[in-house]
């Protein structure tokens, strides 16, 4: 058993605003310990590591799963988490996110942000002087690749060389993230969606260096074909929150990109597993068909957001 004083190296300290600056090791690392967790988990054993430490939890959006994930860990652990909306604190109103991270970072042992804007989780960061740790941005939503790629180990065993093809909106930051992670541990990336939306250019030259390094291969297609082979058909909801005008414009773009029957049989693999990050709309992205299939594993997937955010806390704080 690793006990908590393996997870002080050689991460305590740092912050998580994307996988950009984490090593394909240290991902797999912090990986080995969210499994590890799920275990300790699974068989009933407390542990206090996280015993006088406290952290902020600031939600500019709504949350099922980050917000319980990171309080139910945290509390577990013996740590006290402290549940902050925009209507509770002044961030970027009254008082600059700068000055905020300045006063939370003397207060609290770390910080989880879940929000609109990259750069405010960033100023969190450079100033606060504690880990900070990105819950969702627009740009990236890092604790969520972590826990589609243990949901992608426990199903198949292995990383390296698995297909895993993300269908629909192909610019969100569940896809870029997932492109991301997948580049740097050498899992075959595909997006197919419309070409109005793919992934834009600053994503694709992000992870291009690291994809050559893994040898990950990465497509974007309009084509549906390109999903042929692929292990897991992954979606999310087609009109992400902020952008709920354009839910008209969106469902006439992804109808033909849907994740049903048909697209499963079109992987050509009976073992191919269906995933989303949640919540879903059954009958626009998914069929009630597959979300409730024996090939979706959407809910060892939720249950994995907890182990491996306790992961993340546990390797960072």
């Amino acid at each position: 058993m690793i006990e908590a004083e393996r997870f002080d190296s050689p991460f305590k300290g740092r912050s998580l605003l994307s996988w950009v600056d984490y090593t394909p090791e240290e991902i797999l690392q912090i990986l080995d310990y969210a499994f590890l967790v799920k275990k300790q988990a699974h068989a009933g054993e407390v542990h206090q590591r996280f015993l006088g430490k406290t952290i902020a939890l600031i939600f500019e959006k709504r949350s099922t799963r980050t917000r319980s994930s990171f309080e139910t860990a945290f509390g577990e652990e013996g740590g006290h988490p402290v549940f902050m909306s925009t209507a509770d604190i002044q961030l970027g109103g009254k008082e600059s996110v700068k000055d905020t991270a300045r006063v939370l970072g003397r207060m609290f042992s770390a910080i989880e942000f879940r929000g609109f804007k990259q750069d405010h989780v960033k100023q969190l960061a450079d100033y606060s002087g504690v880990p900070v740790i990105n819950g969702l941005t627009d740009d990236f939503h890092p604790t969520q690749a972590l826990a589609d790629i243990m949901t992608l180990k426990e199903n198949f065993g292995t990383l390296k060389g698995l297909h895993l093809a993300f269908c629909g909106d192909g610019r969100n930051n569940v896809a870029r993230s997932l492109m991301l992670i997948s580049a740097k541990l050498g899992i075959d990336f595909t997006i197919v969606s419309p070409k109005a939306l793919f992934p834009p250019e600053d994503i694709q030259k992000i992870c291009a260096p690291f994809a050559k390094e893994s040898g990950s291969k990465i497509t974007i297609s309009d084509d549906l074909a390109v999903v042929k082979g692929a292990d897991c058909l992954y979606t999310d909801v087609w009109v992400s929150m902020g952008e709920e005008s354009l839910k008209e414009e969106r469902t006439k773009l992804l109808s033909p990109y849907q994740v049903n029957k048909k697209l499963m049989e079109a992987t050509g693999k009976s073992s191919t597993i269906f995933m989303h990050c949640l919540p879903a709309v059954l009958g626009q992205e998914v069929t009630e068909e597959v979300f409730e299939s024996p090939a979706s594993k959407v809910w060892d997937e939720a249950e994995n957001r907890k182990h491996t955010i306790k992961a993340i806390m546990l390797a960072l704080i």
